[in-house]
């Protein structure tokens, strides 16, 4: 019988160190890209995924994560003794009817595959997304993931988003090397985590998004620390290539790298044009902008 995909790994304990100061004291993954955090975006994509049940990594200082995904009695009562209903259904949708919100604490960050490692007790034997809210994708129709999960429900087997990366840039992600693509997809043949341009094996990278079967935990607990001395979830797939077939799949969609701070900006401009609200009064704002600087 085939499995289905309902549960969603984030893994959201690190640092967030390249936006200091800005997240000394708010996660990364709440900064905003115009009126939401990249977090309920990336929430929101795996809900259109069919994902009903979302598993959060967090640390010691991601409690306002709990925090915006949680109940929030006071606000919602005062929203409604007030008549502000579009605006209370706005902040009811943060969490859909029938989604269920696991918190669990990483004590010690330890690398991408010891976060994944760390929702093993409750994805148990299922096979899982894992969503890295950094990597913002707007595709204008179905969302990422669902794209996946489409592709998952037809081969059963572990599934990475893959993207071409300008070649100088590959020691920035894990990339593989594919059989020849299939439409949209291909076989992995190779992976290595962050190589230097001259040695690695395409400019075919892994952006934030997996499908993986639960194989995957045996992997990683038998994987040691690799580059920058963290346990690599790239290490653990590399070893699971050896007993079962994993896909890349090259995604409809435009990925913004929101862990970087230009390519958040960006995020935020083009998500501006595309707000239903903004996007008219943003797009003239921006014309006059460029033409006051020419």
């Amino acid at each position: 019988m085939n499995k289905k995909v309902t549960k969603a790994v984030f893994p959201v304990a690190g640092l967030g160190s390249r936006f200091l100061p800005a997240t000394k004291a708010v996660p990364k993954e709440m900064l905003p890209i115009v009126d939401k955090p990249l977090m309920q975006y990336a929430v929101e994509e795996a809900v259109a995924a069919g994902i009903d049940t979302m598993i959060f990594i967090t640390g010691r200082t991601k409690n306002s994560i709990t925090d915006h995904f949680d109940k929030a009695y006071e606000l919602e009562t005062e929203l409604e003794m007030r008549g502000k209903t579009e605006i209370l259904k706005i902040l009811k949708d943060t969490v859909p009817e029938g989604i269920s919100c696991v918190f669990i604490r990483q004590s010690e960050a330890l690398g991408l595959g010891h976060a994944v490692y760390c929702a093993h007790s409750v994805v148990g034997d299922e096979p899982f997304a894992v969503i890295l809210p950094d990597d913002l994708i707007e595709d204008g129709n179905r969302g990422c993931m669902a794209q996946m999960v489409e592709l998952y429900n037809e081969k059963q087997c572990s599934i990475l988003g893959v993207e071409p990366v300008d070649p100088s840039e590959t020691d920035k992600y894990g990339i593989v090397r594919t059989s020849d693509f299939t439409g949209k997809f291909g076989a992995i043949e190779h992976i290595v985590e962050k190589p230097k341009p001259d040695v690695a094996p395409s400019n075919l990278a892994v952006v934030g998004r997996y499908i993986l079967n639960p194989a995957i935990f045996d992997k990683i607990k038998n994987t040691g620390r690799g580059a920058g001395g963290e346990i690599q979830l790239t290490d653990a797939i590399a070893d699971l290539l050896n007993d079962e077939q994993v896909l890349a799949y090259q995604f409809d969609g435009k990925r913004y790298d929101c862990g970087a701070k230009l390519g958040f900006l960006i995020a935020n401009v083009e998500y501006g044009l595309l707000h239903k609200e903004l996007k008219d009064d943003f797009a003239t704002y921006l014309k006059d902008l460029v033409a006051s600087k020419a």
